[in-house]
């Protein structure tokens, strides 16, 4: 254990590469023991299921049995002598099954974050979920495709180790090392029970939704899999069992989320025959200008309909009290006061203003601005070593929030079909969007989070939400965006968020 100590001393130090983000200083995260093992959590309130029994589990044998201390045996065998792979995947997955899942998820997104180039014909092929290795790709995960993965995943997680939590507290069978102290353990013990295995129920929850969300990727999915279940016999803190029943129990929440994802309209969510009605009620609304796609070839708007699909927090009727007014019509002095203010940044752009929007912009090949909060939301949480059920609750929240946002802003933006400053003459640096101006997603993406993340760490509530700001200010510096796309976002986020906010007070958890 020699080296495995060395490889957690030295993963404490800043490792220096390229996020998705253009973050550079990036420290290691370790295993921790949790500030509070939140032994209430089983009581918690779930999203899908309706109660934590409804994935069911048997009860373990004892810890003296012969089974189990044969387990024990096998156990004492695995955790000695490892490799130095091994001990790397140990403090790997050691620093939390939830917050390496969710790093995993924004990889994904990160690598499938690629718009279908044309082809011959000057058409734009649509990626093919029955054959997702075909190019173009399936998915094409762009912010609002990311969002709902990423929310899906999290509230598997969440329900998954709500169940969990349940079962532990139930059973309370303890850790192998409390059973017999000659068990050699490479990370922290907490006292909190060892069946099922926290780790292998959010493996199997999480990868049942992401096989779903990236099926291109199962047979690197199952390795990971493979390489956390390992992971916990190496550093000696589960036998067979435990992570027999945490698999059992994760692909149980899995399959039920997995149930709602298939019923909440996204299939429809590229639906473009919808468009020529949206446009004619825009216009029948007194738009004077709508959006029209600046691409050569003309590219079809991304995801006309997504703003149809299921919200978390609220129902259909709330969707539409939460949409904002109509913005400045072209023409109007405020439209030209905007369009202005663009043009005159267009000539005199400062270096400040340039890093801002290509900080935030987050666009092709990066986990979109949903990733990008996830990634700010897993790091803090991380730092005040919640257990894995409450990072679970933290990221659900955040998750569900800004897939509402997302759900909410696209309703917006095919409600008002409003131009883009491009068909103005406005140049920008950072990217196209195929699709109407009005909300801005980031602002909209941003506000819901920061909101979500000022209830959970209120100490930082003032920095989050100046974060928040600045990337809505970035679409402005970037020249995407007219002013009013972006303030009217930010409110629209907090006032969406508000209610993922209202949920959590509710939940049981105590925050």
């Amino acid at each position: 254990m020699k080296n495995l100590h060395k490889l957690l001393i030295a993963s404490t130090l800043s490792l220096t590469f390229l996020a998705c983000d253009k973050t550079i200083d990036e420290p290691q995260r370790v295993g921790y023991t949790p500030a509070s093992v939140d032994e209430k959590a089983g009581a918690w309130k779930t999203y899908v299921l309706t109660a934590p029994t409804d994935a069911t589990l048997a009860a373990p044998s004892s810890t003296s049995s012969a089974e189990y201390t044969a387990e024990l045996t096998d156990l004492k065998s695995r955790s000695a002598n490892l490799s130095l792979d091994q001990q790397e995947a140990v403090v790997f997955w050691g620093a939390g099954a939830v917050y390496r899942w969710n790093e995993i998820a924004r990889e994904l997104a990160a690598r499938y974050n690629v718009p279908p180039a044309s082809n011959a014909d000057g058409k734009y092929p649509v990626p093919d979920a029955a054959n997702p290795t075909a190019d173009p790709k399936f998915p094409f995960a762009n912010p609002p495709y990311t969002a709902r993965a990423l929310a899906y995943l999290s509230v598997a997680q969440y329900d998954a180790l709500v169940s969990a939590w349940s079962y532990k507290y139930k059973y309370k069978r303890v850790a192998p090392s409390k059973v017999d102290a000659t068990v050699r353990v490479a990370l922290p013990v907490s006292a909190l029970p060892a069946y099922p295995s926290e780790d292998a129920v959010v493996a199997a929850a999480s990868a049942t939704i992401l096989k779903a969300m990236f099926p291109g990727e199962v047979a690197f999915i199952d390795a990971k899999v493979a390489e956390h279940r390992n992971s916990r016999l190496w550093a000696g803190m589960n036998v067979e069992s435990d992570l027999a029943a945490g698999v059992a129990l994760g692909s149980q929440v899995g399959a039920k989320v997995m149930g709602r994802a298939k019923t909440d309209g996204m299939s429809a969510a590229n639906n473009q025959t919808v468009t020529a009605g949206m446009i004619e009620a825009a216009k029948a609304r007194g738009q004077t200008e709508v959006w029209t796609s600046q691409e050569i070839p003309v590219r079809p708007p991304m995801l006309p309909n997504y703003g149809a699909a299921l919200n978390w927090n609220f129902d259909a009727a709330t969707k539409v009290k939460l949409r904002p007014g109509v913005a400045p019509l072209p023409g109007s002095d405020q439209f030209n006061k905007e369009l202005a203010e663009l043009q005159s940044m267009q000539k005199n752009q400062t270096r400040e203003q340039a890093r801002i929007a290509n900080y935030w912009s987050d666009g092709p090949g990066s986990y979109t601005p949903p990733g990008h909060w996830h990634r700010a939301a897993a790091n803090t949480a991380h730092e005040a070593k919640f257990s894995e059920v409450r990072m679970a609750r933290t990221l659900a929240l955040l998750g569900t929030a800004v897939h509402d946002a997302g759900i909410c802003c696209w309703e917006t933006k095919f409600f008002y079909y409003t131009p883009r400053p491009q068909q103005y003459g406005i140049k920008t640096s950072i990217g196209l969007p195929n699709f109407p101006s009005y909300t801005s997603g980031h602002s909209t993406f941003s506000a819901a989070a920061a909101t979500v993340l000022g209830y959970v760490f209120p100490d930082k509530a003032d920095a989050f939400m100046a974060q928040a700001k600045e990337a809505s200010e970035s679409r402005v510096y970037g020249m995407i965006h007219f002013r009013s796309d972006c303030e009217t976002g930010l409110v629209c986020g907090k006032n969406i968020a508000s209610y993922a906010v209202a949920r959590g007070q509710a939940d049981g958890s105590g925050l």
